[in-house]
Formats: C-alpha cells, structure tokens, sequence
C-alpha cells in the first residue's frame, strides 16, 4: 500500500470512527430511556380518541407526557453522559426552561441544553477543585449547581427555546413538503449505507425520532418511525442468501433471519451485505419500496419501535394501521430479496468460495479505523493470561442487541466448559473499567479501544458464529 492510500485510508477511518461516536452521543440520550418512549406509545395508542380502547381519563396522561417527562428525561440522562448525577441534574433543571419556552415537544432541545448545562458545571467544577475550604465542599457543590442551573434555566427559556423551535418547526416543514412531493423515499438511499456502517441507532433515534415524535404529539403517528427501522430489506436479504447463496452464509441465513425479524437486531445482517458490497442496492431497493408503500397508504406508528421487530411494529401500530403496515413491510421484503437473489446468482464464484467470515473480514477496510487493522494481529505476549480474566465485556453501540446476543451465546459456552468468568454487555460508552477482554464487532474496535485502552481486545465479524468464540473458551480453559 503507497503512502498516499495508507494516509486516504486514515483519513477515512478517523472521521467514520468520529461519525460514530457523535451519532452515539446523540442516540445515547435517547436509548436508555426507550422503555419510557414505549410507555407513552402504549398509552397514546390506546387511550386518544382515536385510539384502541378510547378514554377520556387516562388520555390525560399522553400531553404531560410528552411535554414534560420525555424531554426531561432526555435532559437528564444527556447531562449525565457529560457529568454524571450533577450533570444530570443541572442538564435536567436546564431542559425545563425549554420545555416551558416552547408549545411543541422539546427533543431537539433537550438534546441541545442538556449536555451543555452538564458541560458548563462541568468546567466550573474543575476550575475550583482544590480551591474550596474543608467544611464547605456541600455547600459550594449544591449552590454552584443551584445557581448556575437557574442561570442557564432562564438563558434556555428565553433564547435556546424559541431558536428551537422556529428549527423544530423548520425541519417538520420540510418533511411534510417532502411527503407531499412524494420524493421521501429517496431518504433511504442514505440511510440504509449509514446502517450497514452502524449508524443505525444514530440516524434513528438521533435525527429521525425527534422530528417523528413532534408528528406522532399532533397526528397520533408519523412515518418516520420507519424509515430507519423496517425490517423488511434486511430480511429481504437474508432470505436471498437463504434460497440461493452458498457456502456458511447460506446456512446461518435462516437463523438470522428469525433473530432480526421477530428480535429486532439489524445488525446481524449488515456482515452479509459487506461480503458482498452489491447487495447494498439490494437494500436501498427494499427501503424505498417499503417507503413509498408505507407513503402510500398514509402509513404511521405512534412511538419508537425498539428494537426493529415486527412485534413492535404492530405494539406500537395505531388503530386501523396495521395494514398499512404489513404491506410496506412485505412489499420492502419481496423487492430486496429479488435484486439480492438477481445480485447473488449474477456474483462470480472464486474457486474456493470464502466463507462469511472470511468474506467479511475481507471488507473490513470498509468500516476499520486505520489503527484497527495492525491491531488486530495480536501476538500471544500482549494476551491477558488466562488466570487474570474475571470479566468479559461484550459492547456494542447501543449496548442492548448485538451484545446481548453475543454476550448470551458466549456465556453459554464459557457455563458449557465450566469456566467461571463474569460475561455481561454494555454500550461502547459504558465499558467498565475492572473489563479484562473487551469483544466488539471489528468496525467498533478502534472506539471500544479508545474507551478501554488497558484491556485486551477481540473483534469478531459474525454476531452468532464467530470462531473467536471458540478459541477464546479454549484458552480459558
């Protein structure tokens, strides 16, 4: 490799890496707390008038909701990320200055002040460590915090708020007008690139939830909420290497397919699409289907579906739109399998066809960060000696679907051959510190490695079978 590519290829690694984990931060804030979007989903699409079971009492519940708790919680858990509980705190305390300057749900805005506020406290706090009297420490923490939290409260109220909301404003314009022109289905040839490079979380509840929630607070649903996470193109193409792929993909293509469609976890099929890189049309051909159809028949969900299943999709379905729903998803599904079935049988076969692992990790360089590459190659004396590892740590962006996966499958075996090793998953961001080994997908080993430089690092390219598995139980023992 010359010196010019080598430095193309760093440069490229970097700023994905970067992508990355500003597309983490902004889907962090929204993440944790999906258990509280569902609820208000649940709620909405029960109990509003044009709900399942209408009812004028608890309806009342849907507004506050919304207004107040969704954002705030926002609020909070961004601050948090900055700061911890003081940066909570004061992120929260922030959010509700606002939350009350504005008349729409403040998502955007929450997502703006909240860690900027803990940013603030944060600067503050560090400016006068070591500078305070013993006996006082309390009482400059809870006034500092009180003081500059009511300062920033009154800034986000009477200036961030409004700017907001003319933004806010803005951007639902936009996509109603793209709606109305019939051209959002183009959008999908965007996102369906960014999901197979792991920005699936981010471009969903980073950007596209936001906006969706501000139409679901006024419509009772918004298509939105399925640009990014219709499982149908990816089942489009796991069954395509089911019916005429061959070799290992072939045969691990049914049991991903029931893991993403009825489990919700997309990311088991971005490696199929990166061992072959055409199967990306495949895709962006199923998402602008599934679009247009969900567009056509004035398709919508009330709340997040997360994870991506079909069983969150009909949860959060609202009355008479389960339809609508079933057809975009299938008619995403038959398009995606037939230009990735058409893609695969036109592919030429190398004399000895590699296998998904290999072929994915042949398309590494897609996805890597550059330091990745020459890290990968691990000589035995850097290794963690088999006595010292107490914890594996199984990350991934979000922290809740591929690691949990692989964190489950990888527990089973470590229980299978008797070795007592604590296996748990996190997110990238919340590896802890007392982690030994530290699994990731290779794409977010150069993150996972910046966040956790002590501990030894093992990437893998196949969330279900990946050999990794095996040879790490093998040496532990």
């Amino acid at each position: 490799m010359s010196a010019t590519s080598a430095h193309k290829q760093a440069s490229s690694g970097g700023f994905r890496v970067k992508v990355q984990s500003f597309g983490r931060f902004l889907s962090g804030m929204v993440m944790p707390n999906i258990g509280a979007f569902i609820a208000w989903g649940l709620i909405t699409a029960l109990f509003i008038p044009t709900g399942w079971i209408p009812n004028e009492y608890l309806a009342k519940l849907v507004g506050p909701m919304i207004t107040y708790l969704l954002p705030v919680l926002i609020g909070y858990t961004g601050g948090t990320m900055i700061h911890g509980t003081r940066g909570g705190v004061i992120g929260a305390v922030t959010t509700m200055g606002v939350v009350i300057g504005t008349d729409i749900p403040m998502f955007l805005g929450a997502m703006i002040v909240g860690p900027f506020a803990a940013w603030v406290l944060k600067k503050f706090d560090k400016s006068i460590e070591g500078k305070v009297k013993s006996g006082f420490e309390m009482l400059v923490n809870n006034f500092s915090s009180g003081i500059i939290g009511a300062i920033l409260a009154v800034l986000a109220y009477s200036v961030v708020g409004p700017a907001v909301q003319v933004v806010s404003k803005a951007l639902a314009s936009g996509v109603q007008a793209l709606v109305n022109a019939g051209l959002l289905p183009l959008a999908n040839v965007l996102i369906e690139p960014g999901k197979v490079l792991f920005l699936n979380n981010a471009i969903n509840h980073g950007v596209l939830s936001p906006i969706a929630l501000d139409q679901a607070s006024k419509t009772g649903k918004s298509i939105l909420f399925m640009l990014e996470s219709n499982p149908g193109p990816g089942l489009g193409i796991l069954l395509a290497y089911w019916m005429v792929g061959r070799g290992a993909a072939k045969l691990s293509a049914p049991g991903s397919a029931i893991i993403h469609f009825f489990g919700g976890i997309h990311e088991i099929y971005f490696p199929y699409i990166l061992m072959n890189p055409r199967l990306i049309l495949a895709v962006i051909a199923g998402g602008v289907t599934g679009t247009f159809t969900f567009s056509l028949f004035n398709a919508g969900l009330v709340a997040p579906p997360s994870p991506g299943s079909i069983f969150a999709y009909i949860a959060m379905a609202p009355k008479g739109g389960m339809l609508p729903i079933f057809t975009g998803v299938i008619t995403s599904t038959i398009v995606s399998f037939a230009v990735g079935a058409l893609l695969l049988k036109t592919t030429k076969q190398t004399e000895n066809e590699e296998d998904l692992e290999q072929a994915t990790a042949k398309m590494k360089e897609m996805k890597q960060a550059p330091a990745a590459a020459a890290a990968e190659k691990v000589s035995a004396s850097t290794l963690t000696p088999a006595s010292e590892v107490q914890k594996i740590v199984f990350s991934c962006d979000a922290g809740m679907g591929s690691s949990a996966m692989g964190a489950s499958i990888l527990r089973k075996k470590m229980k299978e051959a008797a070795i007592d090793v604590i296996v748990v998953n996190t997110a990238i961001s919340e590896i802890p510190p007392d982690a030994d080994i530290v699994i990731t997908h290779k794409s977010l080993t150069d993150r996972a490695r910046n966040k956790a430089p002590e501990a030894e690092h093992i990437s893998i390219d196949n969330f279900m079978k990946s050999p990794e598995y095996d040879e790490l139980v093998k040496r532990l023992s």
